[in-house]
């Protein structure tokens, strides 16, 4: 761990605190700091910080500023007279305070109060990593449901993106309730909401009535909810003939509650709703009646969704406000795993003690801490036979058989599958920018969108900000300055494999045609400077499929950085021009 002034870093954890607090800083920024930090007093030019982050990939320095910006924030550092990061301008950036090694491990309680211990605290199980203090959380919600006539309901919503691990924290803290404790769970899924009510709530009383006391609960929910228990295919009772068949009885959520509260007076009840950015609105209202009701109740409820799944006008997103704001429910939102956490469950993943070097490092970097993803990439690692089993009787053992940046560029089967059926379910307009941004880099300008899809750049911009704001796979992070004055916002791709994966699902005709646009936007631009932009443009025409003008523009690259004196890099510029034009 290493400290400065008031500050420690834990880059084994992905942790910063201040005088043992623990700060909220995203994996860039905190990606960063923790690069400056560990070269102190050495200038880390842009490029090389820009390497360390986004390795073979070409990213505007521009991020970096927004990146510097935000940790001075948290620092409490000025750029005019700087405690910490120094900048200097056009060549990058000097971690300037002094720093120490400390072998003190800080640990955070359930509550979130940062605490000091000379050990860093155990996984809950071997095959359970890195949500103690969630799953702490959890326990002294269901702790709180209180005994008998005493019980206290408690609504807890469980948060974060697709893969995060919601579903596999809701499922370990099941498997470790106490005997006796009934649980029902409904998942609910894209499209049935608006075809089917209360989906989800039929699953978890299907659920009940397969127990192993499903009669006791199908009693009670005759006696007081039968319509609700018909609905699900049970009888409350043997039908009586009749000439005339009677109506269907109309489903009363109160009915349910009311039901649902009898069950859980003689043992504890855990109601689990999956994915409810996919709840219907009757599903929705179900759930603010079961946690405004005031009859006793040894009631928990426990809701995952993705926040960034639904967009402002989305029923649920108001009422878990209101919820909050009632202190009627208790939200956890789950972080992506630090380093060693997910060093820790690949080891899982192989069933092995240790790791060959550099495998949690490469794997963490990818995946961005989200464990399926982290577990995609070792799957797809193996099926390359980048890693590869070396166990002999049984025993496993995987070692790296050939340098990780062989792995192709090819995004998981499981990864794309899914990212590309959240981009299906996006409105056409919006899939166009987000392919358009994906033409860049994991950032991208609003201006080169704008000539990507060929139209007016404040509209553009209007229209990626709404992005930034409603939907999880971008955000903004800064302006840059363009020449005469003008100034466009740049975003950030939330993960590189949503960029990927609307990358390769252009038709090639279409990204040749968007990278030439941008390219010849580029030249427009800088009209008269077309030198300083030189290489981004050959980066796009080679994209493009244009290699004359590729060429060219390299040419002009390697005449302005002799100009500069900058002998080498123009020597590395004509040697890359030559072969791409050996290839015309």
């Amino acid at each position: 761990m290493k400290q400065f002034e008031a500050f420690k870093l834990d880059s084994a954890n992905g942790c910063l605190y201040r005088d043992g607090e623990p700060i909220d800083l995203p994996p860039k920024p905190f990606a960063v700091l923790n690069f400056l930090v560990e070269n102190p007093g050495r200038l880390i030019t842009h490029d090389e910080l820009l390497d360390k982050l986004w390795p073979e990939t070409f990213v505007q320095p521009q991020v970096l500023r927004t990146y510097v910006l935000e940790l001075r924030k948290v620092l409490g550092d000025e750029a005019g007279n700087p405690r910490f990061i120094q900048t200097l301008p056009k060549r990058g950036y000097r971690f300037v305070a002094s720093v120490t090694n400390s072998q003190e491990v800080i640990s955070v309680s359930a509550s979130g109060a940062a605490q000091s211990s000379a050990q860093a605290p155990h996984p809950a199980s071997p095959g359970f990593v890195n949500r103690t203090n969630e799953l702490a959380l959890l326990r002294s919600e269901f702790d709180r449901i209180g005994q008998g006539d005493q019980g206290k309901r408690r609504v807890v919503f469980i948060i974060g993106e697709a893969g995060i691990g919601k579903t596999a924290l809701v499922d370990f803290f099941c498997r470790q309730l106490p005997a006796g404790t009934v649980v029902a769970r409904g998942e609910c899924v894209s499209g049935v909401g608006a075809r089917e009510e209360y989906y989800p709530v039929n699953e978890a009383l299907g659920h009940l009535c397969t127990s192993t006391a499903a009669e006791e609960w199908c009693r009670i929910l005759a006696r007081m909810a039968p319509a609700w228990l018909a609905h699900i295919g049970r009888q409350s009772e043997p039908p009586q003939p009749s000439s005339a068949q009677p109506t269907a009885q109309a489903r009363m959520p109160g009915d349910l509650c009311a039901a649902l509260e009898e069950i859980s007076r003689t043992r504890p009840l855990v109601l689990v709703f999956e994915d409810l950015h996919w709840a219907d609105a009757a599903t929705l209202n179900l759930l603010a009646a079961l946690a405004r009701r005031r009859a006793p109740a040894r009631l928990l409820v426990l809701a995952t969704f993705r926040p960034h799944s639904i967009v402002p006008a989305h029923p649920l997103r108001a009422l878990k406000h209101d919820m909050l704001f009632h202190k009627l429910c208790t939200e956890v939102a789950l972080e992506p795993f630090p380093r060693a956490a997910v060093a820790s469950l690949i080891m899982g993943e192989l069933h092995q003690s240790a790791l060959p070097p550099g495998l949690s490092e490469f794997v963490h970097h990818h995946s961005e801490g989200n464990p399926l993803f982290a577990i995609a990439i070792v799957e797809h690692l193996i099926a390359q036979q980048i890693l590869v089993s070396a166990g002999q009787n049984g025993a496993a053992h995987y070692e790296i058989r050939s340098p990780l940046h062989n792995l192709s560029s090819e995004v998981p089967g499981k990864l794309a599958e899914m990212v590309e059926l959240e981009i299906e379910r996006l409105a056409p307009d919006v899939k166009e920018l987000l392919e358009a941004g994906s033409l860049l880099s994991v950032a991208f300008p609003a201006w080169a969108v704008a000539a990507a899809v060929d139209c007016d750049h404040a509209e553009v911009e209007e229209r990626c900000d709404a992005l930034a704001r409603d939907l999880h796979f971008v955000e903004r992070v800064g302006e840059d300055e363009l020449p005469g004055g003008a100034r466009s916002a740049f975003y950030v791709f939330a993960h590189e494999v949503y960029r990927e994966v609307l990358y390769q699902n252009q038709s090639a005709a279409r990204r040749a045609q968007r990278h030439v646009r941008i390219a010849e936007r580029l030249a427009q631009l800088f009209k008269g400077r077309e030198a300083d932009v030189a290489r981004e443009m050959a980066m796009h025409y080679e994209a493009a499929g244009e290699m004359k003008r590729a060429a060219q523009a390299l040419r002009a690259a390697a005449a302005h950085a002799a100009e500069r004196n900058a002998h080498f890099e123009a020597v590395e510029l004509n040697d890359r021009a030559a072969q791409i034009e050996s290839q015309v």
